[in-house]
């Protein structure tokens, strides 16, 4: 079960989980739920599709004793759709938006003896101006959508804190100066002047410890965490320990906060970051200023028995562990904001990650609004995690299905973009993964073409479109960019493809038959369980053999519902020897 500490990048060691069994009410019906597994899901305990947008969770808890006199936190982690938080009947606050976390203080409403808290969910099942991912707003699963996930499908829990403490902690890492940058914010109830402690270690020996008097809410402080050496010239080298997936170390940090006065320790922190570089330059990704080639799985993160919950923390760590044994050096996140856990066992195990939104499907000035308020808490929640090395907006014109020539829905696109580009300087961003493309820095398309394995004349086409930009929106369903922007030399990465599915999984079925018969399995082309290795190889020979391509993205780590071109299936085991496939990965 999730009983895991939720946030691993901003620990306090005080808290108390209120996962595991509560009273869930949809309609006229009361069961027992196990949270954080939707309703939806076989691991909840009940397992059933709803009709109704509303229910309800309820329980109770005790807070200890020895917290009082504390401001009480009550934070969940997402919650989809809309929804309102009750303790002892008193509404502490309400919420909006499936994918990013939340926080009340709730101590003035507690009675210190058994607590009630109740939460009022709206999921509108239906409405597709909503960023819902890949969740249907049809009530059956079919062709790329799945089956929908209401209300709380992350951790919730409880933590003590001081009027003075710690709210937020930026870590933005230079290794060409060879310094971390630290940004903290103070609660505004923060007795100031105060002092706070910082130290920073690497495998256990002291890097940094110092402390900065707080007069103010917003802080900063630089620190050189690398050495310096002087070259000839007058010019410097510095020589640390940076993250890559190869070598993914990271630097361990506590914040003390100290009464000036007194001493006394207010509020303690430990956290962690890593010290690495992502740029673009002549059409290459750098990692920590070389060239890494991207080797990614486009990775939806849905369970058989628990859809967008993982059935447990190590679930997490497996799936980075199988992909990193079959020669992946990353993943591409669809359509879903994955729960931090995830990220932190890929600063863990070293995982790139290219994180992304959950889009909607119809332009409106609501939905526009509602997305970008929620992907600036995206970036706000996850911006200290080495291995996210690019920020996805939009995906294949979700949303945006007029941004070719529609000047509303391009300005979207840009304003994304710069806004991005205006919070975050240390990671790549990327307007409109797949095809018409507004700015962007990374030039990231999708191509299924690549034939089936008699197919050679197809074989040619799809390899000879690799060679430009121009030959490689010849067979592209839409035009790489949209109109008035043209290609300025980004790094070419071809984010999605592949998608090979076995004919074994698919009934005999086609493309058209799994869209409208959702029983069907359905992928974007089939192969046989013999024949599956020898096409995968070459699909990859031809990626690898491109003057263009600096990265690939394959469809995709895992079968989901009646999507069944994973290389894992639903039950994230392996469908293929991993060393194979790792054999053809290693090619370049």
């Amino acid at each position: 079960m999730r009983e895991e500490y939720p946030r691993p990048d901003f620990v306090r060691e005080k808290w108390q989980s209120l996962n595991r069994g509560w009273n869930f009410s949809c309609g006229d019906k009361t069961t027992k739920i196990e949270v954080p597994f939707v309703c939806q899901s076989q691991m909840s305990g009940i397992g059933e599709k709803i009709k109704e947008n509303k229910v309800t969770y309820e329980r109770q808890f005790t807070v200890p004793q020895e917290w009082k006199g504390q401001e009480i936190y009550l934070h969940f982690g997402a919650v989809d759709y809309r929804c309102r938080v009750f303790i002892n009947d008193h509404c502490v606050g309400s919420h909006t938006g499936g994918q990013t976390p939340f926080t009340f203080p709730i101590a003035r409403f507690l009675n210190w003896k058994t607590e009630s808290i109740r939460v009022e969910v709206e999921d509108p099942l239906h409405d597709e101006s909503i960023p819902r991912g890949k969740q249907f707003w049809e009530d059956e699963s079919k062709f790329i959508w799945y089956t929908q996930s209401t209300g709380i499908w992350q951790s919730v829990w409880i933590e003590p804190v001081s009027e003075t403490r710690v709210e937020e902690i930026r870590f933005t890492p230079d290794i060409d100066r060879g310094t971390v940058k630290i940004d903290f914010c103070l609660s505004q109830t923060s007795a100031l002047p105060c002092t706070v402690e910082i130290e920073i270690s690497f495998e256990g020996k002291n890097v940094f410890a110092g402390n900065i008097i707080c007069d103010g809410v917003k802080n900063t402080l630089t620190v050189d965490v690398f050495k310096k050496k002087a070259m000839e010239g007058g010019a410097f080298h510095f020589t640390g320990n940076y993250w890559t997936p190869e070598n993914p170390v990271l630097y361990d940090a506590v914040l003390q906060v100290l009464s000036k006065d007194t001493g006394k320790l207010q509020d303690r922190v430990a956290c962690y970051f890593g010290m690495r570089k992502v740029h673009a330059e002549k059409g290459k990704i750098y990692l920590n200023n070389q060239p890494y080639y991207q080797k990614l799985l486009l990775d939806q993160g849905y369970w058989e028995n628990c859809l967008m919950t993982a059935p447990s923390d190590e679930a997490y760590k497996q799936d980075i562990i199988k992909a990193k044994k079959m020669g992946f050096n990353g993943c591409r996140k669809h359509e879903k904001v994955e729960d931090p856990r995830f990220l932190y066992w890929a600063d863990k195990l070293g995982f790139l990650v290219w994180e992304a939104m959950a889009s909607f499907w119809v332009y409106t000035e609501e939905s526009a609004q509602a997305f970008t308020r929620e992907w600036m808490d995206v970036i706000n929640r996850d911006y200290n995690h080495p291995c996210i090395i690019a920020w996805e907006m939009l995906n294949e014109s979700w949303g945006v299905p007029r941004i070719y020539d529609d000047p509303q829905q391009q300005a979207f696109a840009r304003s994304l973009y710069y806004m991005v580009k205006g919070l975050d300087q240390t990671r790549l961003v990327v307007s409109n993964d797949g095809w018409e493309m507004t700015e962007s820095d990374v030039c990231a398309v999708h191509s299924y073409k690549h034939g089936e394995k008699e197919d050679t004349r197809q074989h040619k086409v799809f390899a000879d479109s690799l060679k430009s930009v121009e030959q490689l929106e010849n067979i592209m369903e839409r035009s790489v960019y949209a109109k008035g922007v043209a290609y300025q030399g980004q790094p070419v990465v071809l984010t999605e493809c592949g998608g090979i599915a076995l004919a074994q999984d698919m009934k005999d079925t086609v493309y058209q038959d799994a869209v409208s018969d959702p029983t069907q399995g359905w992928g974007y082309t089939t192969i046989s369980s013999q024949g599956f290795l020898e096409e995968y190889g070459r699909l990859i020979r031809s990626i690898y053999d491109s003057p263009l391509v600096c990265g690939f993205c394959y469809t995709q780590l895992t079968d989901v519902e009646q999507e069944k071109n994973g290389l894992l299936n639903y039950r994230h085991e392996y469908k293929f020897d991993p060393d194979a496939i790792r054999k053809i990965n290693e090619q370049k």
